[in-house]
């Protein structure tokens, strides 16, 4: 996508599309499940902080980005192989600026109902699943915070998971706007907008919020500002 943006080519071949959805797909599935095991890393900091280095060991922390990624690549596969089977006989016209699976279906004419219903099953399991675990590791973090007697203790324990909930709230929204709409609401144009949002904005601001913590990171900021 990047490559074409530089060299300002309107055109893509089909293989290289279903390539960069395939990828697509992917990463995005990747995200879902390392916020779900970053969230659970926070519930133990938090709820169980004598416990932590016993829990999330090294070998734990491998296993969940392993899981991740075995997850993420193992739900592309039905989808891109369906989709590239489509027939698209109406237009080669893609209105976005990536090969997304909405913009793809808009394009065919081949029987989607299948398909849909492959992407609800898939949605739940890569999508939902990871979002209510997530969800669930904030709720015993909020009890647990609210527990805390000093506000200067409640203020560390939610710094600690501040920036991580800015990114689960940014990306899970902006994704929910894209997929979780009723179809008579979609248009192309906010599609697009909202694809925007996860794909190039938050990929962009997730440095800076992770980093905004790390008191190191905070001094140099100051030190540059103060200078200029």
């Amino acid at each position: 996508m990047l490559g074409s943006l530089l060299k300002e080519k309107t055109f893509i071949s089909f293989s290289l599309c279903m390539t960069q959805l395939s990828f697509f797909i992917i990463f995005e599935g990747v995200e879902f499940c390392l916020l779900s095991a970053m969230a659970y890393d926070r519930y133990v900091a938090i709820c169980n902080p004598l416990r932590y280095p016993l829990m999330m060991t090294k070998r734990v922390c491998t296993s969940l980005a392993a899981a991740s990624w075995i997850t993420g690549s193992l739900d592309t596969v039905p989808l891109t192989v369906l989709i590239s089977q489509f027939f698209y006989c109406d237009s080669n016209e893609i209105n976005h600026f990536f090969c997304d699976i909405n913009a793809l279906l808009k394009l065919s004419c081949s029987d989607i109902h299948d398909f849909e219903i492959l992407i609800l099953c898939e949605g739940v399991f890569v999508g939902l699943i990871p979002f209510l675990l997530t969800m669930s590791s904030y709720v015993f973090i909020i009890v647990a915070i609210l527990k805390i007697r000093s506000s200067e203790g409640r203020h560390k324990a939610f710094s600690t998971c501040s920036s991580h909930l800015t990114v689960v709230l940014l990306f899970y929204g902006s994704i929910m706007c894209v997929y979780m709409r009723p179809r008579s609401m979609q248009s192309p144009e906010e599609d697009k907008i909202f694809s925007l949002l996860y794909t190039v904005l938050i990929p962009m601001l997730n440095p800076l919020i992770y980093s905004l913590r790390n008191e190191e990171v905070k001094n140099a900021f100051r030190k540059f500002i103060l200078r200029n």
